[in-house]
């Protein structure tokens, strides 16, 4: 990797330029007061990274496990830099937790390396809604840079 000895890149970094990417974004609807947020602090970062707006997909799905089918049919279209998963998944009192938070991260996983395809996860795991809030617009703005530095590194090579 040509950026190893760089460090997290500032503004202006071109690893952070997004103005010749394609973003898709797949937010499900379970939990969408946070869900929402996240995806609004995304796309307000994407747009800031310089990605127009006529370039950023997005699309809902019921909840966290159906997250990786629809990324894999948006990699499957062969028109994206980058995708951003978004999500929220908030700790009940069964397993239930367990299962959506790894198989909803490990199908997000599973597509990267498919479609050998930056992925963001911005899949917030929490044990409250109070922790989900917290977090819900810095990590929103993440998967963002997350999306375009990830995707500028690919297209490197």
């Amino acid at each position: 990797m040509q950026y190893a000895d760089k460090g997290t890149p500032a503004p202006g970094d071109p690893r952070l330029d997004g103005s010749d990417l394609r973003i898709g974004i797949v937010q499900a609807r379970f939990n969408e007061s946070i869900t929402n947020t996240l995806a609004q602090a995304c796309q307000a970062e994407l747009l800031a990274l310089g990605v127009r707006e006529e370039n950023i997909d997005w699309i809902t799905v019921p909840g966290a496990l159906e997250i990786p089918v629809a990324l894999m049919g948006m990699a499957e279209k062969l028109e994206y830099d980058a995708l951003v998963a978004i999500g929220c998944i908030i700790r009940g009192e069964t397993y239930h937790f367990e299962l959506v938070a790894n198989e909803s991260g490990a199908g997000v996983s599973r597509v990267a390396l498919d479609y050998q395809l930056p992925i963001a996860n911005a899949i917030l795991t929490t044990e409250n809604l109070a922790q989900a809030v917290a977090r819900q617009t810095e990590k929103g703005r993440d998967a963002a840079h997350v999306a375009v530095e990830m995707a500028n590194l690919l297209k490197e090579d």
